[in-house]
């Protein structure tokens, strides 16, 4: 298993503790990245979103781009996943921008795309807020064109949503082929686009018993367009502690939101715009991305066992989220990873099914 983590941007993940020792800022973030390369982990999503969905829109939030740029100057080894939303940036500028970034950390950048969900948020910064099936229609277009950057001497596209003629980019990014494109998203639109179009595939939190039939049906789109096997990772909410019933009342303690709490009705927007393969309740809402239903809670041994079956059904990394995140990235370090250490897998087609192939190329 390969470990990442959300870069707390949002200053926690607690929708009902207003402050959970882990504030918003460069301090904290720094402090926290280049820890987290002393012990063990891999990469860290830095999610990009300017307001706070989860403390409430008038807390603070850090932006994406710019706390990635700083972090590639004081880390050298965390892969830097950064997420990056196409009705936000034009698709030849953010190539020229990531190419940039993927230089100075020396191969270390990947993206993250998300075809956005919320509208208040748009509305607020000016920009325009599509319907979701014309979302991934941009996205799609969006990613032709920054892949096409990357690659060619010159770039022209003609499209619906944009327009380049003769785009220069040098230097190229680092990475080779590109950097590492990872999506996500459960609905046929964002299923055909990512499979055909992205290398990675990150999910929700959910049980292996129904994520294993996701990677396969990813897998076979993969196959049929001709494509090597995706690599796949999901979200996940740690909780471990030394006894099963000290986990449980953590659990119970960071669930109980109510429709009084700050992020209450981006929720409600988040739901109205999205298209999820199922039902959320306010427990799963209680972070972010449903990573309580991956069900790492317990003792380090029952986590650990719960992430053997993940590997099983598929899964090649976590991205985790935990409360206050160091400490409790401190103990997960210590007391599970060693448990359930990375392995690399690859086969002469490319990477297995969730496994992670060896670090890219850099020049």
């Amino acid at each position: 298993m390969k470990y990442g983590y959300w870069l707390p941007v949002f200053g926690g993940w607690l929708r009902n503790v207003p402050d959970e020792g882990m504030e918003a800022s460069w301090e904290y973030v720094k402090r926290l990245a280049q820890r987290s390369e002393q012990i063990g982990y891999d990469l860290t999503l830095i999610a990009e979103l300017f307001l706070n969905d989860i403390k409430g829109i008038e807390a603070p939030s850090l932006e994406a781009w710019s706390t990635a740029a700083a972090l590639a100057a004081v880390t050298t080894k965390l892969e830097l996943m950064v997420a990056v939303r196409p009705t936000f940036h034009l698709p030849a500028i953010l190539a020229k921008q990531a190419a940039n970034l993927d230089q100075i950390s020396n191969g270390r950048l990947s993206l993250n795309v998300v075809s956005s969900w919320w509208a208040d948020e748009a509305r607020r910064y000016g920009v325009r807020f599509e319907e979701h099936d014309d979302r991934y229609a941009r996205t799609e277009e969006w990613l032709k064109i920054v892949t096409g950057a990357w690659r060619d001497q010159s770039f022209s596209h003609e499209g619906r949503y944009y327009t380049v003629d003769g785009t220069v980019l040098v230097p190229k990014p680092a990475s080779r082929p590109r950097p590492t494109i990872y999506a996500g998203g459960e609905s046929e639109a964002a299923k055909t686009l990512i499979s055909r179009q992205c290398d990675a595939y990150v999910m929700h939190g959910d049980p292996p018993e129904r994520v294993a039939p996701k990677i396969a049906d990813m897998q076979r789109r993969r196959a049929e367009a001709g494509l090597p096997p995706m690599q796949v990772g999901m979200a996940a909410y740690a909780i471990v502690r030394d006894t099963s019933a000290e986990a449980t009342r953590e659990l119970e303690r960071i669930t109980n939101v109510n429709p009084g709490s700050p992020g209450y009705r981006n929720y409600q927007d988040w739901i109205s715009h999205t298209k999820l393969d199922q039902q959320v309740t306010l427990a799963d809402y209680s972070v972010s991305n449903r990573g309580l239903r991956a069900g790492l809670v317990g003792t380090a041994e029952q986590v650990a066992d719960r992430i053997r079956e993940f590997e099983d059904a598929g899964v090649g990394l976590l991205l985790l989220q935990s409360s206050p995140q160091l400490e409790e990235m401190e103990r997960f370090s210590a007391e599970v990873m060693p448990l359930v250490p990375f392995a690399a897998l690859s086969t002469s087609a490319g990477p297995a099914s969730g496994a992670y192939a060896a670090p890219r190329a850099v020049r």
